[in-house]
């Protein structure tokens, strides 16, 4: 037998989701008595038919008789209660239902007027200060980019791995400004049932983005460690394995969710993360700060060890020392929010969780930049000794257009 098919959604939706489930039950029947000449069970004799009046559906009843239906079954929604409701079937036909659900199913307290405002201002300065960090960042990556690849004197191993770095936050960062376009571009949508390919290819996207993202993290750990282990192996032998762990694992891992999200969860826009199969892209995450994590402590463990060997010299161990600090920087960026939040439900601590991810996530690719190019002392040299070259050339360049002008 196939696997169950596995729904789940946010809790906003489901309760759309709820009616509409029920909708459709209900005009299925209503179809399937269109189609017979007289109610079931009842021939020849006058009746009210099935009927869905937004709330419930009525089952088809000969005049003269009543039915009741008890308040819907929403958690969180409705307050459990036993009252029902009822309505008579007549010749005119169906009676208005007695006692209103308004008065018969109470609702749970929600927030005021005023905490929706509150919560939609702060969704909008959320979605102001992440909108402005992922710019920051992707023009600082798009300049580091630049750097990188102008000087010839730049082009190695250890910066092409950067580039790699790099472009997996530009993905991050494009990514995001998709999916906001894509899902919420237009408010006259209802988000809780798009299903649509652009939507689910949005998110697919940005799923993949996430994980290249973490993954070339893992490469710029892993190149790390390879670079103290081995110091006199090649560096180059090497390059295509981090390429296939950094864009090569996220992908096939992506592909694998999307078969499944295709095949036992094809609804709604795959945004969903309270799904089981959202595992299939949180634990290859995890996988990823745990071995980062592993690699990090080696490093600084091997750091330690050459900085306080004796047979290495001052120049070398100044060298270590700024790995460290690098390193030492690299924290923030090894996921930890992620594992703390990891362990919790989606729906436990939303605010923080995502001020974390969005607003300090969308600074991460400004911080990678500043770290690896900017701050850089190897390119700062390198753009020093360019723009001296620079002036010279404009200074010999006017020099030779004045003594043209004088000879002439």
């Amino acid at each position: 037998l196939p696997p169950p098919k596995v729904r789940a959604t946010h809790p906003d939706c489901s309760i759309v989701l709820y009616f509409q489930e029920q909708e459709a039950e209900c005009l299925e029947i209503i179809r399937s008595e269109s189609q017979t000449a007289a109610l079931p069970g009842l021939p020849g004799q006058q009746g009210c038919l099935t009927e869905w009046d937004g709330v419930s559906c009525w089952s088809a009843v000969p005049v003269g008789q009543s039915q009741a239906v008890a308040c819907p079954d929403i958690l969180h929604v409705f307050k459990k209660s036993k009252a029902l409701i009822r309505r008579n079937c007549t010749e005119s036909g169906w009676s208005f239902p007695s006692p209103p659900y308004y008065n018969a199913c109470e609702l749970e307290a929600i927030g005021s007027n005023n905490d929706t405002e509150a919560k939609a201002s702060y969704f909008v300065t959320l979605k102001v200060l992440y909108t402005c960090g992922y710019s920051t960042s992707l023009a600082a990556l798009f300049l580091a980019i630049g750097i990188f690849s102008c000087f010839r004197k730049l082009h190695c191993t250890r910066n092409s791995i950067h580039i790699h770095f790099f472009t997996s936050f530009i993905l991050r960062g494009a990514a995001v400004f998709i999916k906001d376009a894509v899902l919420f571009s237009d408010e006259s949508i209802d988000h809780c049932t798009m299903s649509t390919v652009n939507c689910k290819a949005a998110i697919a996207f940005f799923q993949y983005s996430v994980l290249a993202n973490f993954y070339w993290l893992l490469v710029e750990g892993m190149y790390l460690q390879t670079l103290l282990l081995l110091t006199f192996t090649s560096e180059k032998r090497y390059i295509w394995w981090y390429i296939l762990i950094g864009w090569g694992v996220p992908m096939l891992t992506v592909c694998i969710w999307v078969v499944i999200r295709l095949q036992y969860d094809n609804h709604g826009c795959w945004d969903d993360y309270t799904s089981l199969y959202w595992w299939v892209i949180k634990a290859p995450i995890l996988l990823a700060i745990f071995v980062n994590f592993l690699i990090f402590l080696n490093v600084t463990r091997m750091l330690a060890q050459k900085i306080r060997s004796p047979d290495i010299s001052k120049n070398y161990k100044q060298q270590y020392m700024r790995l460290t600090k690098s390193t030492l920087l690299l924290i923030p960026l090894f996921g930890v929010h992620y594992v703390v939040f990891a362990l919790f439900p989606e729906h436990i601590g939303v605010d923080a969780r995502l001020y974390f991810e969005l607003v300090l996530g969308s600074y991460q690719g400004f911080l990678v930049a500043l770290l690896y190019c900017f701050l850089n002392g190897e390119v700062q040299a390198e753009i020093k000794r360019n723009w001296g070259k620079w002036q010279l050339s404009m200074e010999s360049n006017v020099f030779n257009l004045v003594t043209q002008d004088f000879t002439a």
